[in-house]
């Protein structure tokens, strides 16, 4: 038995942690409600996300979130992309670049049909070598543009130029440098 108290904070508890989040508005190839994006990068995204659609329909979306409402960005984004309906009907070929700064959380989440091209380990390349870099220099919107940059190369059959500019990447800093290896413990 518990006081009547406690039964509606228990009630009100209960009824939280089974609300849906909510999501924002789908405005267009990209919803930047973080605010991250310059407008030069903001429209070389929005050019390469034209091309990636217009060569095979593919739609590919940046969203930049202030906050992922207390769920792992896992599960956000697949809500997210179910809630919009990323990607052609039929044909699960949608991708989200999502960015929560506030969380230090990046995802690349893809559609069925993506999959065999943006794996997970993929996805986690394009992340660490393409975007977190930039992130870490304090640019941003340079590391989305790269990491659109990546994704559209990825689609496009170019895995493996990816591959090599971070394995490019990788052999410039060869040596450990500790103050990136702890930002980037910062951001993931």
């Amino acid at each position: 038995y518990f006081p009547r108290q406690w039964r509606a904070a228990l009630v009100l508890l209960a009824a939280s942690a089974l609300a849906a989040p909510t999501f924002p508005q789908l405005t267009g190839r990209i919803v930047d409600n973080a605010g991250l994006l310059n407008a030069q990068d903001r429209s070389a995204i929005e050019a390469d996300l034209a091309a990636i659609e217009a060569k095979s329909t593919d739609q590919v979306v940046v969203v930049t979130l202030p906050s992922l409402q207390g769920y792992e960005i896992e599960d956000y984004g697949y809500q997210l992309g179910r809630h919009w309906g990323i990607g052609q009907k039929g044909k699960n070929n949608g991708v989200l670049l999502i960015i929560a700064p506030n969380e230090r959380k990046v995802r690349i989440e893809s559609g069925r049909r993506l999959e065999a091209h943006l794996t997970d380990a993929m996805s986690r390349i394009i992340i660490e070598n393409a975007i977190l870099p930039k992130f870490r220099r304090g640019d941003v919107s340079g590391g989305i543009r790269d990491g659109v940059r990546d994704i559209k190369a990825t689609i496009e059959g170019d895995a493996e130029g990816v591959k090599e500019r971070a394995r490019d990447r990788i052999g410039e800093h060869s040596e450990v440098d500790w103050i990136s290896l702890i930002m980037f413990g910062l951001w993931v």
